[in-house]
């Protein structure tokens, strides 16, 4: 199989397929600690914390294009490379690098069903040397249409095509807790707990995707409309993007910020 052809979300099996292949860039955004212990063969690590900028207290956004194309550059990565991202949390924090990749219209990208949990726990070879690679020139153009922002959700937020979804807990969208100025959540929004999609009983895979598509459905989730993610700081919900992304969906946004952003913004309405 081409690299170009590798699906968006592909299983350990068919990674241990093309390891050796050249085109290949591996990326571990696992905890220090989970890497120092073992990674895939060949992946370079980064910490989550190099791939988002903050304007305090808004967390989680996405680097300029000038920072981007340095950071993309000191990894080794260049653009003709299919990048393969994983962690040690189930997706989240690899699935943002591959939204932010999006964002820089990156186009060869995979998920890493699992991450290191299924690889590792299914018998697949690991080490636990460092890796690096030689720094490359990726000069980057970004690409808004990924990205969601305060002004463009206050523009649509009660637009029956657009639907938000808010991938925080449930205690954080009825204003339990409270991580911002105000609580609650996008006045319209539906709430489905990334955690959910997660099988932690199947070394932390996505769920079937028959089982994600009817939980989307049921929230009237559906293909036609816009759906713009977010969650705190868009950690959680890039899953949810991914997610959405991997089944097709074609009008899907991620929210930079999040609630960091709009729950600290004074002109911003708010249910609980």
């Amino acid at each position: 199989m081409k690299l170009s052809h590798l699906p968006l979300l592909i299983e350990p099996s068919e990674l241990e397929n093309h390891l050796q292949d050249p085109g290949l860039f591996l990326l571990d955004l696992s905890k220090p600690e989970s890497y120092a212990d073992a990674h895939i063969p060949g992946a370079v690590h980064i910490e989550y914390q190099k791939i988002v900028s903050a304007t305090p207290p808004v967390m989680g956004l996405v680097p300029g294009a000038d920072d981007l194309g340095k950071l993309l550059s000191q990894l080794g990565i260049k653009p003709e490379h299919h990048v393969i991202a994983y962690d040690d949390e189930g997706g989240g924090k690899a699935a943002r690098f591959l939204y932010t990749l999006d964002v820089a219209n990156h186009p060869r990208y995979s998920l890493l069903n699992g991450g290191i949990y299924a690889w590792s726990n299914e018998g697949h070879t690991v080490e636990n040397t460092p890796n690096t690679r030689a720094p490359s020139t990726y000069t980057v153009q970004l690409n808004d249409t990924p990205v969601a922002n305060k002004a463009l959700i206050l523009q649509t937020y009660t637009d029956p095509s657009t639907i938000l979804l808010d991938a925080r807990s449930q205690q954080e969208y009825n204003g339990v807790k409270k991580f911002a100025k105000k609580a609650g959540h996008i006045p319209g929004a539906v709430n489905l707990d990334w955690v959910e999609f997660i099988d932690q009983n199947n070394n932390f895979r996505l769920k079937p995707s028959d089982e994600i598509r009817a939980r989307l459905a049921s929230m009237n989730i559906t293909e036609d409309k816009t759906v713009i993610t977010y969650c705190q700081t868009h950690h959680r919900s890039a899953l949810m993007y991914f997610i959405l992304k991997f089944l097709g969906y074609t009008h899907v946004k991620g929210y930079p910020g999040s609630w960091s952003d709009w729950g600290n913004s004074p002109d911003t309405p708010v249910e609980t």
